[in-house]
């Protein structure tokens, strides 16, 4: 594997590529840590502090944090990160499904596609707009979130309409930003710029929860017989993921000989691949999201019972939350596949060039059992994601784990991290591959391999 690192190195196109994917990354980092103009970050950084340490964790916001590097708790001007682009690219892909226009525009090829990605960036500069709102209402009155600021601590430096005006253009312009940049690390540099981006900013968090964990060590919340435990379920967890995440059914496709004049087309046999994860880690953004909600909106009613209620069955990590989390995250496996794959489209597409399931009849019958065999792979992939997504809540509530520990043993980090990494290793393994040079396994093979 070093060796693959030294040959990347040696090939001058997948050098520059590498070292220009480098350089915007620092950028993008760079954006994370300038704080916008007006706001005491420091002392907004202490109190998110004291409010994460109070409760735990901070939910969704914990969420986008942890997308955003850091920037959110200290109101960077890439405090709304590349969430909002994200966003509205799922809007889109759910629109797509439901609009007739877009759906046509969607089989147009490539026109098609790049009006869908204008679309999505319009529909970005209009989320920033909204959030950016809303993060300066909230650093204006930070009580209204629920964060603890103490008498006479002042995070705002500026009049009221300055300074909301000042926020939104600087973090729409920081979102804007980081969606270029990741746009020109996909077009010329390695790996999909979007994904690299959430990626690294997840890494940026691993330096304090090493520390979290050294200061556990030296509290003495933890021993030698601990350490060696995490680091086995670390293994394993991480084993899990890889398998699953490249884990598919092979589906055998045969295409049927076709005579145009004195040319044969077809009669190859091939396979299409279906995805045991096909949903990603969509299923828990989403019950993320919405989870969010319920507890805020019963805190806001006047009623003492109904508070109670709310901070006893819907608390995070408690047994309800729990529940409720996964069984959303099952729902939404088989929503974002019921939204995503078309088996009778499939079928179609089959039957038009010729090609047929070995056993199945084309056309409605090779959909039915395209759409079976679907639901029964993704209940599996659907089981292993709500436990990669749970874990991560039962080490911090059970065993007292620091939350910015326990996310990497699970949950969406840890998904994205090996998702993204085995992507950008697929592709710095082609170029190597195409010229002569061995990949990063010599056992065993990256699903891009031959």
């Amino acid at each position: 594997m070093l060796s693959a690192f030294t040959n990347s190195f040696k090939i001058p196109e997948l050098r520059q590529r590498i070292l220009f994917t480098i350089a915007l990354i620092f950028l993008c980092r760079l954006i994370s840590v300038i704080p916008t103009p007006g706001v005491n970050a420091a002392l907004l950084r202490t109190i998110m502090d004291r409010m994460a340490m109070s409760s735990g964790d901070m939910g969704f916001m914990g969420l986008l944090d942890l997308f955003s590097g850091g920037a959110l708790t200290q109101a960077a001007i890439g405090a709304l990160g590349i969430m909002p682009s994200i966003s509205a690219s799922i809007i889109l892909q759910l629109l797509t499904a439901v609009v007739p226009a877009l759906e046509r525009l969607a089989r147009e090829g490539d026109a098609g596609r790049q009006q869908i990605i204008q679309y999505g960036r319009y529909l970005t500069v209009a989320l920033c707009l909204v959030q950016g709102y809303a993060m300066a209402a909230v650093l204006l009155r930070p009580a209204a979130l629920g964060l603890q600021v103490m008498e006479g601590e002042v995070i705002v430096t500026m009049a009221r309409v300055p300074f909301i005006l000042l926020t939104i253009l600087t973090m729409t312009t920081g979102t804007m930003m980081l969606m270029w940049l990741g746009e020109q690390i996909t077009a010329r540099g390695i790996g999909n710029g979007i994904s690299l981006i959430i990626t690294i900013s997840i890494v940026s968090r691993l330096p304090g929860a090493i520390s979290q964990s050294v200061n556990m060590f030296r509290a003495g919340s933890a021993n030698v017989f601990m350490l060696v435990a995490m680091l086995v379920l670390a293994f394993l967890v991480i084993g899990g993921v890889i398998a699953v995440t490249q884990a598919q059914r092979k589906i055998p496709v045969q295409y049927a000989k076709r005579v145009v004049g004195r040319k044969t087309y077809g009669g190859q046999s091939t396979y299409m691949p279906l995805r045991v994860n096909y949903s990603g880690v969509m299923p828990i953004i989403f019950a993320q999201a919405i989870l969010m909600f319920p507890q805020r909106l019963l805190m806001m009613i006047p009623s003492q019972a109904v508070k109670s209620f709310a901070e006893v069955h819907l608390r995070y990590a408690g047994p309800t939350y729990l529940i409720l989390y996964s069984l959303m995250i099952l729902f939404f496996s088989y929503f974002w596949v019921a939204t995503q794959f078309h088996p009778v489209q499939i079928a179609d597409d089959l039957k038009k060039y010729g090609g047929y399931v070995p056993g199945i009849r084309p056309g409605k019958p090779t959909a039915e059992f395209l759409d079976r065999v679907m639901t029964r792979i993704t209940l599996a992939g659907a089981i292993f994601l709500t436990i990669i997504a749970v874990l991560p809540m039962i080490l911090a509530e059970q065993f007292h784990i620091p939350h910015m520990v326990a996310q990497f043993f699970g949950g969406t980090s840890l998904l994205i991290i090996v998702g993204v990494m085995l992507d950008t290793m697929r592709q710095v393994e082609s170029h190597l591959v195409t010229r002569h040079y061995d990949g990063f396994l010599r056992k065993g093979r990256l699903r891009s391999r031959r």
